[in-house]
């Protein structure tokens, strides 16, 4: 017979930890007698406790069992044996022969010989591990599962502890990463370009849990059970609410909060978590825990979709309990730099709207709907700062470098007078640009250069007198749909329009088509859901099978066009024939306008954007019909790459000066000019704003580019440094290079002849 966890189970024992924590001792003291009563609770021969150093080391801070002389001399590396798989994991570890696994790794200063059964399970706090807790036992066994459920109730707890950094004497954290007060620095990616230095503000908070022990299990029961009615209720009013079209809120996601709001499993999970001695609210972090290691893991990408409904549902339950309804913007302090796991354009507009400095956001990417609006509204961005939002904490001092996607949070004095010294560069630099504001474009061999703007937002538009744009080279007319509630009126589209060519002043405008689809779904649509999306129903696909929506977006074009030259251009096109039914369609629209007495536009000029790979086998075809075209380097290279941009572990497989890269524009640009279309086609895609892959466009002979504003200065710079002849021959001459990059190379000219490409 097994030995098995004594009478009482996890509830005498949490009972116990909550008496040994309150005890006025040494925190290694604590951590000695956590460890003893843990095994002896468990009926296990050794229990141990490591803790996360800096560096993602583990150090055994406590055992009962091993050798004591091995307590802060026993480390193991990132991913090192058993304990540092369960780190790197965030998953339980159950073995009954420990030494026959493949990672196991014999340390003999702990003198674990004879010990083989071994179970093992992470300390860990919303995303992040703190360390591991293990036991073990000399006789081969595997554990129950009612053991290991109790180990990682423990292990909560102290993770919990452990994160108010109450369990580790002072002296021991100056070089750990258990100190809630310590540095930390996130690496992401920038987004948009600035720098902030503030105050944390958290975007929808984690409910911080103070109680983590019941002392009336029966009562934290019926807590429990009220929270999860009085949830369910809400859900329900949701969906029944006459007005769940004009709140932006899908059915298809509420349906899903419904599904598992009323799932037996879950709620079974949650009431066997506070049986155990935890209260309502430990309960359902220790289930959410368990739920988000187990769908991180999986394979299934429905799954992994859905997490977030998951996460939302969980925070909800919290604040069921905690009748709490979160921050909210008008909250904001002064000079705060609002940190998230993830957030929609129209709450950023929202924060805007009351002043932030930055912004941090767990999930966000290059093209994602949030960066696009932080880049107009000029506020620092970085994204893909994994696990910030779990370690960052509000008030907390924040440094925000958007070129570099360095994030840091509680940093020391001296890093942040360092950052404020790059701050003050920083606005030199922006009067160097300035300074250059309205003079040409102009390279040394004498070629002028078209510096455009993309746009999107009302917001966008003073930048266009502030940067000294030529024009707006591609303005998104589907931002207007993704940030509102519901679907813009025709009025309303009309506005828009009217203003951004009133704000133009005879400078040429190109509104592109809506883009929807793929990732840009608004809250209001609904869509079936598809396995690729990005290679779905989007864009003209989506105009073309709906012909009255291109239509409606054509006539408040028109109107707001009153007379004045209008430049349309549709994206997505996969062949010459989409471009024709949709000119056909416009075409109706005009001849609509002239019979009811509207102005038509003084000139209609309709171009393409090239992002599809196919299009570039009928390149011909589509620069003899089209007025004009836009190379849309984001999605082409993607398609091209069959690499998902948004996808961070994909999405940096391939380099935008990739020799290939160079040879698919130099085709476009050879085609062109051997039509005498060169000057009709245009860059509007993000290496059109990078200053090194712009030089790499003029020598190839493109000579007009569009985007966001803030490039434009040292897009400029560079331009009027450059002579495009001596560049040409290596350019071409790379696009037949061998290596995977040639940025090195590229890297190397503009140092020797002097040409600024920093940022």
């Amino acid at each position: 017979m097994p030995p098995q966890l004594v009478a009482g189970g996890p509830r005498v024992l949490l009972r116990r930890l909550r008496e040994i924590m309150a005890e006025r001792q040494s925190a290694q003291a604590r951590l000695d007698k956590l460890v003893s009563v843990i095994a002896s609770n468990m009926v296990a021969e050794v229990c141990s406790i490591y803790l996360r150093r800096a560096g993602g080391v583990l150090e055994l801070f406590a055992t009962e069992g091993l050798n004591r002389n091995a307590v802060h001399r026993t480390r193991l590396k990132p991913g090192e044996g058993l304990v540092g798989l369960v780190a790197q994991t965030a998953a339980p570890l159950n073995l009954s022969n420990a030494p026959e696994h493949p990672s196991f790794s014999y340390r003999p200063e702990t003198g674990e010989d004879p010990y083989r059964s071994f179970l093992a399970v992470p300390i860990v706090r919303g995303e992040r591990v703190f360390g591991v807790l293990t036991v073990q036992n000399r006789t081969a066994r595997h554990y129950d599962e009612e053991e290991e459920e109790a180990l990682a109730t423990i292990a909560m707890v102290l993770a919990e502890v452990v994160a108010q950094g109450t369990l580790v004497d002072p002296g021991e954290i100056d070089d750990s990463e258990l100190s809630p007060t310590s540095p930390v620095t996130v690496q992401g990616e920038g987004l948009a370009e600035g720098l902030a230095i503030g105050s944390v503000f958290l975007h929808e908070p984690r409910v911080r849990v103070e109680r983590m022990i019941a002392d009336d299990p029966a009562a934290e029961l019926r807590r429990l059970e009220e929270a999860l009615e009085s949830l369910r209720v809400a859900v329900d009013a949701m969906l029944e609410s006459s007005e769940l079209e004009l709140t932006g809120d899908t059915r298809e996601v509420i349906e899903a909060y419904r599904l598992f709001a009323n799932d037996q499993g879950w709620t079974q999970r949650l009431m066997d978590a506070v049986r155990s001695g935890l209260t309502a609210e430990a309960a359902v972090e220790r289930v959410q825990d368990e739920l988000r290691a187990r769908i991180t893991r999986s394979n299934d990408v429905y799954l992994r979709d859905r997490l977030h409904d998951f996460e939302d549902l969980a925070r909800r339950l919290l604040r069921h309990l905690s009748a709490s309804d979160g921050a909210t913007a008008e909250a904001l302090p002064e000079r705060a730099v609002v940190v998230a796991r993830t957030m929609g354009p129209a709450e950023l507009l929202d924060y805007a709207r009351h002043g932030i400095l930055g912004l941090v956001v767990e999930e966000a990417g290059q093209s994602s709907h949030i960066a696009i609006v932080a880049r107009s509204m000029d506020i620092p961005l970085v994204g893909g700062a994994e696990g910030v939002a779990d370690i960052a904490r509000g008030g907390d001092s924040i440094v925000v470098d958007a070129e570099s996607g360095e994030v840091r949070i509680r940093p020391p004095k001296e890093i942040v007078n360092a950052y404020r010294g790059k701050q003050a560069l920083l606005a030199q630099r922006v009067a160097r640009f300035a300074a250059i504001r309205d003079q040409p474009a102009i390279t040394r061999d004498g070629t002028r250069i078209t510096l455009n703007m993309n746009a999107g937002l009302v917001l966008d538009l003073p930048h266009l007198t502030d940067s000294g744009a030529d024009g707006i080279g591609l303005f998104r007319t589907e931002l207007q749909f993704l940030i509102g509630a519901k679907m813009p009126r025709l009025a309303d589209q009309i506005a828009l329009y009217r203003q951004v060519l009133d704000a133009a002043g005879g400078k040429p405008v190109v509104f592109r088509t809506l883009d929807l689809g793929g990732d840009k779904i608004p809250s209001y649509g609904r869509t079936a859901r598809e396995e690729n999306p990005a290679l779905g129903w989007r864009a003209i696909r989506i105009a073309l099978d709906r012909p009255g929506l291109l239509r409606y977006q054509m006539r408040a074009l028109i109107m707001a066009a009153q007379g004045r030259p209008l430049r349309v251009m549709l994206p997505m096109i996969a062949e010459l024939r989409e471009f024709e039914q949709a000119r056909l369609l416009i075409g109706k629209e005009l001849e609509r306008a002239e019979r009811v007495g509207i102005a038509t536009p003084g000139e209609l000029r309709l171009g393409a954007m090239i992002e599809v790979p196919s299009l570039l086998f009928g390149l011909e075809q589509i620069l003899s019909n089209a007025d004009f075209l836009s190379v849309g380097s984001n999605d082409l290279l993607q398609f091209a790459f069959a690499c998902d941009r948004t996808n961070p572990k994909v999405a940096r497989r391939y380099d935008t000066l990739a020799p290939c890269v160079l040879s698919l524009l130099r085709h476009i640009a050879t085609t062109a000019n051997r039509l005498n279309r060169l000057t009709s086609v245009s860059v509007c895609g993000e290496i059109a704003g990078r200053p090194l892959e712009a030089m790499v466009l003029l020598a190839l002979g493109f000579t007009s580019l569009s985007m966001h504003a803030s490039m434009i200065g040292p897009v400029k710079m560079m331009a009027r440094a450059l002579d495009t002849r001596v560049l040409r021959p290596l350019v071409l001459e790379l696009c037949g290079s061998s290596d995977a990059t040639v940025r090195p190379l590229l890297l190397d000219f503009t140092e020797r002849h002097g040409i600024p490409v920093g940022r």
